[in-house]
């Protein structure tokens, strides 16, 4: 009986290592896609502030919303 119990306990530790190792490269690859999605942010702000005041686009307090009919 002990014997059972014991397989039984290290196929659940050896299921769980196998689930961490899972959920840990996932968290990984989500933390390299969040470094990525920050560096094109900061790269779309710095082309957005170096936008010429005559380049025809409007800041956000420029762009009055058209009237409705």
């Amino acid at each position: 009986m002990t014997g059972i119990r014991m397989q039984k306990l290290q196929e659940s530790v050896a299921f769980m290592q196998a689930e961490l190792s899972q959920l840990s490269e996932e968290l990984y690859q989500q933390q390299r896609e969040i470094a990525r999605l920050n560096d094109e942010v900061a790269n779309l702000k710095t082309r957005l502030a170096g936008v010429q005041p005559d380049s025809g686009i409007l800041r956000p307090d420029e762009d009055v919303p058209p009237p409705h009919y």
